[in-house]
């Protein structure tokens, strides 16, 4: 098949791209921004377009599809041309589907934790030499590229993603999968720009939970009361796992699992992380791995990438970076250094990046997420706020949002870089959470605080 991918630089579009060229399809791509990894990762595989831009003319007759990509618009002359033309026009998530339609689907959809759980899910299977084809939103060790797909796998494992599917095509990315098995790991409101309610933003979730297939099954976080009340609501008839946190201790600076043979060390820590474990553990089981298997294996998981990951360690101090910026995770990521370096002074720095963490109307809640840290930081960009549109942002409004006593607000990248370098971090966890880079902070000169 010959595809051309608008918008071939995305995250995850670039991923699709590379596996289909692994499948022996024909791919062309344009872009009018490809930046890395993105852009090495094309040009090894010979999919970097020769010229940044968009034009008409690689919409020919002969393709077989074109994929729409996020970062395009409605008014794209790429896509003008494929719809003059009658060539088909796929979101990302619709030609996904195309080619999972003939396997077991299992997906992985929740307001956080998804990522890790379908991380966990590939570690368990490629420790056991499970072949699978999946969709995984982070890199993760032993694996080339976040998609792989192939015609003889029976199982196909997908992150389900909530955000919309394409410019042209406004549900969100997990309605379109149908499910045969589906996790659901939580819900906390996000994404106000295109769910701008609460109660708007969870009926996505019921719609998704609707969308598993006559028999199928779903396996729920219990824990969570609103995924626990949409789960018994359904009519849908369907089979239902509910999971919880399993039993677990801290000893020294390792989490012990406890299970049926006793205690297992693991790699990971937080009651959040050990909350998606108990999940995984169940898709697991539903993919053929028994329970000693699954123990075996996860016991090596070191995390996904840009979750909770150690970048620096010290006799006395640790650093770590996460991708937390919405309210529940920053909570989660939080709480979890905390509990497992309880005698350390916890140093917890966030960026407010994205088009809900800047909104005036989203702020309050990020009220106490910050409760467990000793000391906090919090930056943010004006400029990013006015290239989203949004109402101007004080460091006040922030300071009363997060309700937390001392916290520092600053707007300035250098002003905030020299509040870091001042802090004494000797006996401290620093953990750095965003999406974003602290307005071009030098990762590697943090790391050397400690």
């Amino acid at each position: 098949m010959r595809i051309h991918f608008i918008a071939i630089g995305g995250s995850a579009m670039h991923s699709l791209a590379i596996a289909l060229a692994q499948k022996d399809f024909e791919i062309t791509g344009s872009d009018d921004a490809i930046f890395e990894p993105s852009r090495s990762r094309l040009e090894e595989y010979g999919l970097l377009p020769d010229s940044i831009g968009w034009f008409a003319e690689n919409i020919t007759e002969d393709l077989d599809a074109v994929i729409l990509g996020m970062h395009a618009k409605a008014d794209n002359p790429e896509l003008i041309k494929a719809k003059e033309i009658g060539v088909k026009v796929y979101s990302y998530p619709e030609f996904l589907f195309e080619q999972a339609k003939n396997k077991t689907r299992v997906v992985i959809g929740g307001s956080h934790g998804k990522t890790s759980i379908t991380s966990m899910i590939l570690h368990v299977m490629n420790y056991h030499d499970k072949e699978i084809d999946y969709m995984v939103g982070a890199a993760l060790d032993g694996i080339d590229n976040p998609v792989h797909l192939t015609e003889e796998n029976d199982f196909i494992v997908i992150e389900g993603d909530e955000y919309l599917s394409s410019p042209i095509d406004r549900r969100p990315k997990f309605h379109l999968y149908q499910p045969n098995i589906a996790l659901l790991s939580g819900i906390a409101w996000d994404h106000i720009n295109v769910f701008p309610t609460y109660d708007n933003y969870v009926e996505q979730f019921r719609i998704f939970i609707d969308s598993i297939v006559n028999g199928g099954i779903l396996v729920y976080n219990e824990e969570d009361p609103e995924v626990k009340r949409l789960a018994e609501e359904t009519e849908n008839p369907i089979r239902k796992h509910p999971y919880q946190t399993p039993e677990y201790h801290i000893d020294g600076d390792h989490t012990i699992l406890d299970v049926p043979e006793g205690e297992m060390p693991l790699e990971i820590f937080g009651k959040h992380n050990l909350n998606n474990l108990a999940g995984a553990k169940w898709i697991c089981q539903h993919m053929g791995i028994d329970e000693d298997d699954f123990y075996e294996a996860i016991s090596s998981f070191k995390g996904a990438s840009k979750r909770l990951e150690k970048i620096a360690e010290s006799n006395s101090s640790v650093i770590f970076k996460d991708f937390a910026h919405s309210p529940s995770k920053v909570r989660a990521t939080t709480a979890a250094v905390k509990e497992q370096y309880p005698n350390k002074r916890l140093v917890a720095c966030l960026e407010l990046h994205t088009y809900s963490s800047l909104n005036s109307d989203f702020f309050k809640e990020y009220n106490n997420t910050l409760e467990k840290a000793d000391v906090s930081l919090v930056f943010f960009s004006p400029e990013a706020v006015a290239n989203k549109k949004l109402e101007a942002v004080s460091a006040d409004q922030i300071r009363e949002a997060f309700n937390k006593k001392g916290l520092k607000v600053f707007v300035n990248p250098e002003d905030f870089r020299n509040e870091l370098q001042q802090i004494d971090l000797q006996n401290s966890a620093l953990l750095m959470m965003s999406s974003g880079n602290y307005g071009g902070l030098d990762l590697e000169e943090v790391k050397s605080m400690i």
